[in-house]
C-alpha cells in the first residue's frame, strides 16, 4: 500500500524531500495522477502529490503572464483564462480518455510532460509558453528559475530542463507561462478518400501556403467514425485548421481550397464543430478506446511517418493517424508493442524517436519507454539527474530502468 504525501508549502515539500533522501528512500512524484500509467511502474512506497499547493498566484492578462501553483488543476487555468478571452496556446492533450485513468490534470504534471497539442505547428511545445518555475531538488533545496516576463531568460535552460523530464528531476511547486488570446474564429477544411502518402503530400502542399493554417491531421477510414460522433464524411478525412478574425479567415479558406481541390472532396467544418473536431485530435480520441493494447507516440519527419506505418504493417498488426503535418503518428499495436522492429525503422526512415504511451504493466515493465535509445542522450540525462537527484529518489525506474530512475 503506497502513502501519499501532500504538502501545502514549498517548505514543506522541501522537508519530505530532504528526510527521503537522507535515508535514500524512492518517492513518487504526481499531480493529478492521471498520466500514471506512462513510463515504466515505480517501486516507490511513498508518492509526493502537488494537489495541496493550488490556486492562481498572478495573473495579467494585458501582459499575457499566468503564475500558478503546480497543483492547480487544468480546469481552473482554462476557467480564468477563458474569462479573459485567453489560452494556453499549445493545447496540452488530457490523457484521462487515452489511459483510462481519472482524478484532475494539473498544471505542474502538463509542464512536466510537456503535453503538447495539434497547434504545436506554429505556437511550440509547452516547454516554449514556460516562463518560470519553482522547484525541490532531490537534496530538498527549493529553487527558481526564470522569471515572470517574457523578456527575462534567465535560467532558461533549467526550465527547459524540467519541462519533459516526467518529474525525474524535481517537484515543480510553481509555474509561470505566456498565454495567447482565443482566435475568434476557427474553420477546418476537410479532405475526403486520401490514402496515407496522399495525405502526407496534401498537407505539404497546404503548409507551404501563405495561409497560416494552424493544424495539419489525417484520419484515416479505420478511425474517422470516432470524431465528431461519426459525423464525419465518409472516408478518411484530411483535415486543416485556420484561425483568427473572420475577414481573414474567408480569404485564406478560399486560398487552401482552392489548392487543395485536386486532391479529392473538399468541405469544411465551422467554428463550433471545428473547435470540438480539434480537442478530440489533441486528446488522441481515435484510440481512448478502453484498452490496454500497446501505443506509440512517433515524431518523425512529415514525409516519414506514413513510411514507418506502411513498412511496419508488412511485419505486425497496427492502426495509426496523423498529426503535425504527419510528423505526429499515434499507432497502435493490436498485440506486441514490437520494439525492435519499430527501432530499426525509424532509423531507416531518416530519424525520430517514440515513446510507448500505453501498455500492460508487464509490457510497461519489459519494453523501454523511448526507441531509439539514444546513448550519448542518456549519458547526458544521468549527468543532469546527479547534479538535481543526486540519491536518485524521484520516480526512480520511470524512463530509464537500467539508470536508477534518470
Amino acid at each position: 500500500m503506497r502513502q501519499f504525501f501532500y504538502p501545502r508549502s514549498e517548505a514543506e515539500a522541501a522537508d519530505i524531500v530532504r528526510a527521503h533522501a537522507a535515508s535514500k528512500t524512492p518517492l513518487r512524484l504526481a499531480g493529478g495522477n492521471t498520466r500514471a500509467l506512462i513510463g515504466h511502474p515505480v517501486a516507490a512506497e511513498f508518492c509526493l502529490r502537488s494537489t495541496s499547493l493550488s490556486g492562481i498566484t498572478a495573473y495579467n492578462p494585458a501582459e499575457m503572464v499566468m503564475t500558478a501553483r503546480a497543483g492547480t488543476p487544468v480546469r481552473e487555468i482554462e476557467a480564468a483564462l477563458a474569462e479573459k478571452g485567453q489560452m494556453m496556446a499549445f493545447e496540452p492533450m488530457d490523457h484521462r480518455g487515452l489511459l483510462g485513468t481519472s482524478g484532475e490534470p494539473t498544471i505542474g504534471g502538463l509542464f512536466s510532460v510537456n503535453s503538447s497539442g495539434p497547434r504545436r505547428l506554429t505556437a511550440g511545445a509547452a516547454r516554449d509558453h514556460l516562463l518560470g518555475l519553482r522547484f525541490v531538488n532531490g537534496r530538498g533545496e527549493p529553487i527558481k528559475a526564470g522569471g515572470r516576463v517574457m523578456k527575462n531568460v534567465t535560467g532558461l535552460d533549467l526550465v527547459k530542463l524540467l519541462a519533459g523530464a516526467y518529474g525525474t528531476l524535481g517537484f515543480l511547486t510553481e509555474v509561470t507561462f505566456k498565454v495567447l488570446p482565443v482566435p475568434p474564429v476557427t474553420e477546418t477544411v476537410l479532405v475526403s478518400g486520401l490514402g496515407d502518402a496522399e495525405a502526407a503530400i496534401a498537407m505539404a502542399t497546404a503548409m507551404a501556403l501563405p495561409v497560416e493554417v494552424s493544424g495539419a491531421a489525417h484520419l484515416p477510414f479505420t478511425v474517422r467514425h470516432r470524431f465528431l460522433g461519426n459525423r464525419l464524411p465518409d472516408g478518411a478525412a484530411t483535415v486543416f485548421r485556420l484561425e483568427g478574425l473572420a475577414a481573414s479567415v474567408g480569404a485564406r479558406l478560399q486560398k487552401l481550397v482552392s489548392a487543395l481541390a485536386g486532391f479529392g472532396p473538399v468541405s469544411r467544418i465551422a467554428t463550433p464543430e471545428s473547435r470540438i473536431l480539434w480537442q478530440e485530435i489533441r486528446d488522441c480520441r481515435a484510440y481512448a478506446d478502453g484498452t490496454s493494447r500497446p501505443l506509440w507516440r512517433i515524431s518523425a519527419a512529415p514525409s516519414a511517418g506514413h513510411r514507418i506505418v506502411a513498412a511496419l504493417r508488412l511485419e505486425a498488426g497496427v492502426d495509426a493517424c496523423y498529426d503535425w503535418q504527419g510528423g505526429l503518428v499515434w499507432m497502435r499495436m493490436e498485440a506486441d508493442p514490437e520494439a525492435g522492429l519499430l527501432r530499426e525503422l525509424i532509423r531507416a526512415a531518416g530519424g525520430g524517436h517514440a515513446t510507448l504511451i500505453r501498455a500492460s504493466e508487464a509490457v510497461r515493465t519489459a519494453v523501454p519507454v523511448f526507441e531509439p535509445e539514444a546513448p550519448g542522450l542518456a549519458a547526458l540525462t544521468r549527468r543532469v539527474k546527479a547534479a538535481l537527484d543526486p540519491e536518485g529518489i524521484f520516480n526512480p525506474g520511470l524512463l530509464y530502468p537500467e539508470q536508477g530512475g534518470v
